[in-house]
Formats: C-alpha cells, structure tokens, sequence
C-alpha cells in the first residue's frame, strides 16, 4: 500500500490537481502525503534523537529538501540540520556525491584564508552518511548554516559583487585539489553537444514542437565551442560547482557571502561553466529576459580579482563564449523536457518548461546582442 501511495504521490498528483479527478483520487492524495510526512519523521530521527518540526526547504528543481528541528542534537551544537531526498533518477549513485562532498570538504579545511563555511556531512546513529528507506530512496543530512538567507535576485550590485567573489574564493581555494580525486556523478553534464543530440533524438520522436525554441536552437553558432577547446588543451579541467545560481549563495545579515550549497554537482569540469551559469541566473532581467551588464561587470570583476591566481590568458579569451552558451545550454535542456513530457525539471503546471526555455533563449539572445560591451567590460575588468 505503502508503494502504491508513494507512486500516486510522486507521479499522478500533478494529473489530480489539473485534471479534476473525482474527490477518491483527491483523497489518496492526501493520505499519501499523511505517510509521507510519517516517512519523514522516520528518516530524520535516524540523523537525531528526537524531532520537533519539518518543513520544506528551497525551491530545487531535483532533489526534495527539508529543514528539521531537533529537541536534541546528536552530531552538532545546532539543533537544526538539512534533510535531502537525493533523486536517484539524475543522481544514479548518492555514495558518490557523498564521497566527493567528504573530499571537498578536507580539501578546504586544509587551506589558508578561507571565507566561505562548507556544510558539513552528518551521519546517522549507526554511522551511515547516506540512509536508505524502504523504498530505495536516498537521504542525507548536512549542516543547517543559520541566520543567513539565499536570495532569487540581486538586491543591489554590492550582491553582484560578492557572488562574483564567492565563486572566485570557491574556484581559487579549489584550484589545487586535482580534479581526478573527484568521481563524476552527473556524466554529461554541461557537456552541451551532447545535450544537442539528445534533442535532435527526442524532437524526431514527439509531436510536440515550438517554432520559436526550434528556430532558436537550429540557428545557434557553436554550442560545441567549450568542449572544443578543453579537447584542444585550449581551456584545462578544474574542479567546478556545477549549479551556482544566485539562491545556491548564502548571505549573512551584513550582505557578506559567507557559503555556498548544493554541492551535489561538484566535479571535474570547466570553470567557464560555473561562471557563465552564475552570469546567466544572477544578470537574468525576469521582467524582460536581457542580460543587466552592470551586475555582469561587478560579478566578473570580483570574481577575476580571485581568479586572477590561476587563470590563463585562454581562460580570459572563452569567458564571453561561456557567458553565451550558458542560457543556451539550459533553455536547449528545459525545451528537450518538455518535449519529452517534463521528466526532469519539477513543475507545478503545464507548459513551464516550454515557458522556461523561451525565457533561456531570449536571454541568449541579449547576450549576443551585447558582445561587443561584453567583451569590452572583460578587457576592462581582467
């Protein structure tokens, strides 16, 4: 019954509520998540002794995220801590990420002059770093870093700035960890020619179709331009965040970044990713899909003040080819699930990720618009 419950949960319940289905339907739904917060309370109690509250944490589009307190706390003095069911669709092998996690995290405590706090891995009584439930489900448990906050856009350009640093202290004190002591949990990430052919895959195979997306995405000029070069030994792997979109920064009361999460994508990888990922969430005008060139340069400009430790001049040359393919990258991957009927990306109604991707493209498309003051904000900032 369990089972049945959990299915009904994860995969009709968007069906439920845009459907109309009759009142049964609606109270199975309910009942599931009756369980499923049982389930929880189970799962938590196994990282602390006792459990006070749990409540949903962030807004990811992967994993399921929880804020628990605790009466007692059993690993640290706080007695909060963050609870993640690990999707094991995009992420096949948890003890991987935990692995690369434990790794990072030595890494960076051996270093000098760090400003930024890793969330630490907490395990359960039994000694476990990862837990795994009668369904198959992965869960971990890390450090809750309190009185910060995470923010869904740039207050001002003293944020553009400090996200900019943050992802340069991450990638300087990273820069000499080799990236061969990492495992590669998400092969094919940001790897965008492959994304490219599953696309042309899926689209032979799918009635649905969006002229302005497909237009888009036949006309873009060298999506393979980054994996060109590292195969070129033009640009060199590095350990990368992976996902360092604005609300994966935390924030301290003073507006100083004082960490950053979701670590689960950290691997070996181009910085160039990282950084042209940063741009595209952090310079996204919502209202308007353009690329805000003032965030851009106080992002750049405190980011290369870090960088400037281990950057090449080669580095220097791929930086607006990297803040270009970024949105592209990610508008080719939200319009791929949609038209594979949204397997990937969580939504919450139809259409998103067709609405998603146009928002990717059109950004793209500021970008290019914009190359020549881009490229003269690199020269000026580098």
């Amino acid at each position: 019954m369990r089972l049945l419950l959990a299915f009904v949960d994860r995969f009709l319940g968007k069906f439920i509520a845009g459907n109309h289905l009759d009142r049964n339907w609606q109270y199975l739904k309910l009942t599931s998540m009756s369980i499923e917060k049982n389930l929880l309370h189970s799962i938590a109690g196994h990282f602390a002794k006792s459990i006070n509250s749990i409540t949903p944490l962030g807004n990811g589009l992967i994993n399921d995220t929880f804020l628990v307190t605790s009466t007692e706390s059993r690993q640290t003095e706080s007695r909060q801590f963050v609870l993640q069911r690990i999707n094991r669709q995009v992420f096949p092998e948890p003890e991987l990420i935990t692995a690369n996690l434990l790794t990072l995290n030595q890494h960076i405590r051996q270093q000098t002059d760090v400003h930024l706090q890793m969330p630490a891995i907490l395990c359960t009584a039994t000694g476990l770093a990862n837990f795994q439930d009668e369904l198959g489900n992965s869960w971990r448990a890390q450090s809750f870093i309190a009185g910060t906050k995470s923010l869904e856009s740039l207050r001002s350009l003293d944020d553009a700035a400090q996200t900019g640093y943050a992802l340069g202290h991450f990638h300087r004190l990273t820069s000499s960890l080799k990236p061969n002591k990492l495992h590669d949990t998400l092969p094919g990430f940001h790897i965008t020619p492959d994304y490219l052919r599953n696309y042309h895959a899926v689209a032979q195979q799918t009635q649905r179709f969006d002229p302005f997306c497909a237009d888009f995405i036949r006309e873009f000029e060298h999506p393979d331009i980054l994996e060109s070069a590292k195969q070129q030994k033009h640009l060199q792997v590095r350990v990368i965040h992976g996902d360092p979109k604005l609300n994966n920064f935390l924030f301290a009361q003073d507006g100083k970044i004082i960490s950053l999460i979701d670590l689960d994508t950290v691997k070996p990888g181009l910085v160039h990713y990282d950084i042209g990922d940063c741009l595209r969430s952090c310079c996204h005008d919502a209202a308007t899909n353009t690329f805000n060139l003032d965030k851009g340069a106080a992002i750049l400009k405190s980011y290369l003040d870090e960088a400037a430790a281990f950057f090449s001049g080669e580095d220097y040359d791929y930086l607006f080819p990297a803040i270009q393919l970024l949105p592209f990258e990610l508008g080719l991957r939200f319009y791929t699930d949609y038209l594979q009927g949204d397997r990937y990306f969580k939504i919450t109604g139809p259409g998103q990720n067709l609405q998603r991707a146009k928002a990717q493209f059109q950004l793209c498309a500021s970008v290019m618009a914009q190359k020549a003051e881009i490229e003269a904000l690199i020269r000026r900032v580098k």
